[in-house]
């Protein structure tokens, strides 16, 4: 999302100007006053996007009453401005203190204790879904060899995760599970970024910090706060490698589509990519 389109959005839905970005990504997130606004990518071609952006705030409701803590929305539905879905929510107070792996292990407790929510369905954890769109957002930037071989990673994965038989029941998840999706305020933790809330392997949820503690650099005694929080270490099961061959597969490709504009993230992916191809799972990636 470029930050100078964002802009732009915000202005043509009527809010108001100077703006603070705080983050710019899948979505670009701003500070307007007391309210935060998600503006998402062109949905013109891709009406997964504003899709999307509506579940986000039905999941936002869901929680609200089913007494989990998280974001709040201020609008009752997403609005499409120009094309790009955009979402309003009311800002958090300042945190008092950074996230930690064991605050979203009694978030994730509560999300999985919910049956699915009535009025609007939740859809398949599609963690590869995304995969095709990054790369051809990447374009030349990046290698079509990589690229390809990415697809067919994608492929076998999507595959092999088909086949799972689970620990745990099915049911909602978040999608996302990392402590940088949890804010901490004077209140207590509460779960924010909820577009990716799935209904599928609650597995998918605890794959996520299994997969920062060997790729990214999380230490171990912050997983095992983790796991003891939760309750089991999702590391024994089999099919978690299924789950973290997936995930560092979408995770490659995500960072491919900033390529183009940031000389970094195409460091980083040629890092990751040359990773996956020496079947090395120690190599560190860094977060982007």
């Amino acid at each position: 999302m470029d930050e100078m389109r964002a802009r732009e959005v915000l202005t043509a839905a009527g809010l108001p100007g100077g703006a603070e970005l705080l983050a710019l990504g899948e979505n670009a997130v701003f500070a307007v006053g007391d309210l935060v606004v998600k503006t998402g990518r062109d949905a013109t071609h891709h009406p997964e996007l504003r899709e999307r952006a509506e579940r986000e705030v039905a999941v936002a409701r869901w929680l609200a009453a089913s007494g989990v803590p998280a974001v709040r929305a201020a609008e009752p539905s997403a609005r499409l401005v120009e094309g790009h879905p955009v979402t309003v929510w009311h800002r958090l107070p300042d945190a008092v203190r950074p996230s930690e792996p064991h605050d979203l292990a009694p978030l994730l407790t509560q999300v999985h204790a919910l049956p699915a929510p009535e009025g609007f369905t939740l859809p398949r954890r599609e963690l590869l879904g995304g995969v095709e769109r990054w790369l051809r957002l990447a374009g030349d930037a990046i290698d079509p060899a990589d690229a390809d071989y990415l697809r067919g990673r994608r492929d076998g994965f999507a595959k092999a995760a088909a086949a799972l038989a689970p620990h745990l029941p099915p049911g909602p998840i978040h999608g996302d599970a990392l402590p940088r999706n949890v804010h901490v305020g004077p209140e207590g933790p509460v779960l924010v970024d909820l577009e990716t809330f799935s209904f599928d392997l609650r597995e998918h949820d605890l794959v996520v910090l299994a997969l920062s503690r060997d790729r990214y650099g999380l230490p171990a005694d912050a997983y095992d706060a983790f796991t003891e929080a939760y309750g089991w270490d999702v590391r024994q099961w089999e099919g978690c490698a299924v789950l973290r061959g997936a995930r560092e597969t979408a995770s490659c490709a995500w960072v491919s589509q900033h390529a183009p504009a940031n000389p970094k993230a195409r460091a980083e992916f040629e890092r990751r990519v040359a990773s996956l191809r020496e079947d090395d799972p120690e190599v560190r990636w860094y977060p982007f």
